[in-house]
């Protein structure tokens, strides 16, 4: 009779469904070897990936899921709009580049170098390019990279699903090996990271230079060299911090990220998922050759910037006056 009533308590057997529902998953012995990013739906298949992978042709076998219909989606074209912003701003960036270190390192001198940023300013500085080849690029690669990341997220959600008892188990889970869980949110990569503080940075370097000299004198037009060299020489710990994230984390973000456009750089997680001996010789190679070049242009952009700019002195007669007013603005 007892064995009767367990098996027909209906609170017995309510406690046994949720027990079975939020039940972890026994991680496999090579789990890692799973761990890599979803393939791609339909409307990404024609996108270039990274260095060394596959790709799913357009009507493969995630159409047949109900995943996503034929045709490119949006991911398609923000991937594009992505892409093509940095070219833009790539253009700017290799002509500021030139301006604020290779001149000065061939002059080594900032009076003489003062004359070329003033030339290349009429290049990107008037009231249609400066928006078209700075402004306009950088809100475009900034927006269209968050929308690709919550448009992956959502697309994570329709191909697990979110509202399943198995999916509030996963990610409600106490268990110690969480890693081995799905991910909704796609992996934060370097390149993703560092495009976050290089925006940062160069937000602080626009309003510093750009802005502020609006603000306080109405005119930027005096702004070049000497304006840096001359915070430098008033306070040089601020601007040495700043200008030394700005060109480490923006060289490195560029670089990287025109590996991957060039489909020369191996996946994020490249040392996990490769197996195969020479592969894996392959993309350290790559990785290697790509972490040399950022590095050799980090330095050579800070050797213009900070050893020849940053240690020039103060500005002299009516210009320091100018630039002094505007650096008390801000307390600097």
């Amino acid at each position: 009779m007892a064995s009767d009533y367990r098996t027909l308590n209906p609170k017995a057997s309510q406690e046994t469904l949720m027990s079975l529902l939020q039940l972890d998953p026994s991680p496999i012995d090579n789990a890692s070897l799973y761990e890599k990013d979803l393939p791609p739906l339909p409307e990404e298949a024609q996108d270039s990936g990274s260095y060394g992978s596959k790709h799913t042709p357009t009507g493969s076998t995630s159409s047949t899921l109900g995943l996503s219909g034929s045709g490119r989606g949006p991911i398609y074209y923000l991937s594009r709009i992505q892409r093509y912003s940095s070219y833009t701003f790539s253009l700017f960036a290799g002509l500021h580049f030139a301006n604020t270190s290779v001149i000065p390192l061939v002059y080594r001198s900032v009076p003489y170098s003062e004359p070329f940023l003033l030339m290349a300013r009429e290049l990107y500085q008037t009231p249609l390019t400066e928006p078209l080849l700075v402004a306009l690029p950088v809100v475009a690669h900034v927006t269209s990279g968050i929308a690709i990341r919550l448009l992956r997220r959502r697309q994570n959600i329709q191909r697990y699903g979110s509202e399943t008892p198995g999916m509030w188990a996963l990610h409600h889970s106490k268990s110690s090996d969480r890693k081995h869980t799905v991910k909704i949110w796609p992996p934060m990569t370097y390149i993703s990271v560092s495009g976050y503080v290089f925006v940062g940075a160069l937000a602080s370097h626009v309003a510093m230079n750009r802005i502020l000299p609006l603000v306080v004198d109405g005119d930027s037009s005096n702004i070049g060299l000497q304006y840096v060299s001359h915070g430098f020489a008033r306070n040089p710990l601020p601007p040495w911090i700043a200008y030394s994230i700005l060109l480490s984390v923006g060289v490195g973000h560029m670089v990287w990220g025109w590996a991957k456009w060039l489909n020369l750089s191996p996946p994020a997680n490249w040392k996990k998922i490769t197996i195969d001996k020479q592969l894996r010789k392959t993309r350290r190679r790559a990785w290697w050759g790509i972490q040399a070049v950022t590095v050799t242009l980090t330095a050579l952009w800070a050797a213009g910037c900070l050893g020849i700019v940053a240690r020039a002195g103060p500005a002299e007669g009516w210009l320091a006056t100018v630039y002094d007013n505007i650096y008390a603005a801000v307390g600097h």
